[in-house]
């Protein structure tokens, strides 16, 4: 009975490594396949939230033909990469239209992300690759989109409007 009960633990302790394994992998594949984007405001200040929005808005566009040709995750870092200083130039420019007088960096990094759960949709806890934009000292609170794949997400309220402009337009291209 001694040899059966132990066989059977070492059985259960196996199958539970391969499974923890497996799904750790797994997460951290995931995690690999999108690069986020964040647009931090300058503070929580109703005036700094506002900005980020209209900053945002305006990234959104510039960037937006340089990712619609990326096949892969890979390409959109290249690209994203190549165009920081343009990036900042934008939201430079944004700001100071606006009043502003306090300026933006862009950055590309690896950040550890809380889990985000939309619709069908969730995005496991973990390090992911982002365009991380910090308008001032970048305190505020963020809006989030994911650059590749080509998602993005919006919510004014409780409930979630899922919208994807960069996949209206890759959609457009490719028909």
């Amino acid at each position: 009975m001694k040899k059966f009960l132990a066989a059977a633990f070492a059985l259960i302790l196996v199958i539970g490594t391969v499974v923890f394994v497996n799904y750790q992998s797994g997460a951290a594949e995931a995690e690999n396949d999108y690069l986020r984007i964040h647009v931090r405001a300058n503070s929580n200040e109703q005036i700094d939230q506002n900005i980020k929005y209209i900053v945002k808005d305006e990234v959104v566009k510039f960037i937006t033909p340089y990712v619609a040709e990326c096949v892969d995750k890979p390409a959109a870092m290249r690209i994203i990469g190549g165009i920081l200083p343009q990036i900042e130039e934008v939201c430079d420019k944004t700001l100071k239209e606006n009043g502003f007088y306090y300026t933006a960096k862009a950055q590309l990094r690896a950040e550890i992300f809380p889990t985000r759960v939309y619709g069908e949709l969730t995005l496991e806890q973990g390090v992911y690759d982002a365009l991380i934009i910090e308008l001032g000292s970048g305190t505020g609170d963020n809006w989030w989109c994911v650059i590749y794949p080509p998602l993005c997400f919006t919510s004014a309220t409780a409930d979630v409007e899922y919208r994807s402009a960069i996949y209206d337009i890759i959609n457009k291209f490719f028909g």
